[in-house]
């Protein structure tokens, strides 16, 4: 007896269309992210997500490099129905692949930062200049992301949200992610005027003149003050938005290298998100997710959420209104 193999099994490798959609099952088929298409073609693409597997930056527990692989699979558990709270099924407009992973040398840590930034600076340099939003790998990731993006829109307003600054004082070469913001201000990445911190939690030596909302004054003022002011900060500039998991409390994000009590809870970061789908986001990444220490992927399901709701963000400043 011979069986077919089901139609539109694997969408990862078999759709035709990169708006098709998926009818792979939840718990079976290739892993990629939301199910898209595997392809370096980047061919009338509205959106490559990239994973960054790089943990040899972190200051505490290491695993971040296996965050792209959770993100994706936690994120097969949403791939099929309309997209929430946007309603819609975003892929019948956008077109998304996931290009896979940036690949890299372990033993060659002093090459990362240049290779990350190429490779970044080739995607949105595509002729279809695609969104690129990235899934990290440790934070230091947002360096190199930010150099390729200011490559080609000049220097944008930092929306990152986060339990750290990661301001600390830098040491020339260093591959570390507590310090990448201060490079990135050093060099005139940032434009600090514009830009601010979400559910900081900790105390670095600099704020270099970035605003901070800290964690406590999140849960006092609520979500809708917190988008006001980023609005307000932010003041219709181009901008770039880093979502550290670690922005979350460890009741949501027990798996990530840094945990820090006190922070946001899944709802209210995901009601931030969707307060600021009107920001001019040219770029963003979430980063931090380490399933190792994770329990029931609950990291890996609020970073693949989070970079959802990303998309959807993009989808309503692009589509909706046609």
């Amino acid at each position: 007896m011979t069986h077919d193999k089901p139609s539109g099994m694997d969408n990862a490798f078999t759709a035709k269309s990169l708006h098709q959609q998926s009818s792979d099952p939840t718990y079976a088929g290739a892993l990629s992210f939301m199910r898209r298409k595997y392809t370096n073609d980047l061919n009338g693409v509205d959106v490559v997500v990239w994973g960054i597997p790089l943990d040899t930056a972190t200051s505490n527990r290491p695993g971040t490099r296996f965050g792209p692989r959770g993100v994706r699979e936690a994120s097969c558990g949403m791939d099929n129905d309309p997209q929430y709270p946007f309603g819609s099924r975003l892929f019948d407009d956008m077109a998304v692949i996931d290009y896979g992973d940036c690949q890299f040398y372990y033993g060659h840590q002093a090459n990362v930062p240049d290779i990350i930034e190429s490779n970044a600076a080739s995607l949105i340099g595509a002729d279809s200049s695609p969104y690129l939003l990235s899934i990290g790998g440790d934070h230091f990731v947002t360096y190199p992301l930010l150099k390729a993006h200011v490559e080609k829109h000049g220097p944008l307003a930092l929306v990152q949200f986060d339990a750290h600054q990661d301001t600390w004082d830098d040491k020339e070469g260093a591959v570390d992610h507590g310090t990448m913001i201060t490079r990135a201000v050093k060099e005139g990445l940032i434009d600090v005027e514009h830009s601010i911190q979400v559910g900081i939690r900790t105390i670095a030596p600099q704020d270099y003149g970035i605003e901070i909302i800290d964690a406590l004054t999140c849960h006092e003022i609520g979500t809708r003050e917190i988008a006001k002011r980023v609005y307000e900060r932010v003041a219709g500039k181009k901008t770039y938005v880093s979502f550290d998991i670690d922005c979350l409390d460890p009741a949501y994000a027990p798996g990530t290298g840094t945990p820090v009590s006190g922070g946001l809870s899944s709802a209210q970061a995901l009601l931030l998100l969707r307060e600021l789908a009107d920001l001019e986001v040219v770029g963003s990444d979430v980063v931090e997710v380490s399933p190792s220490y994770d329990h029931a992927d609950i990291t890996s399901i609020a970073g693949a959420t989070v970079a959802v709701y990303m998309l959807g963000n993009l989808w309503k400043r692009r589509f909706r209104s046609s």
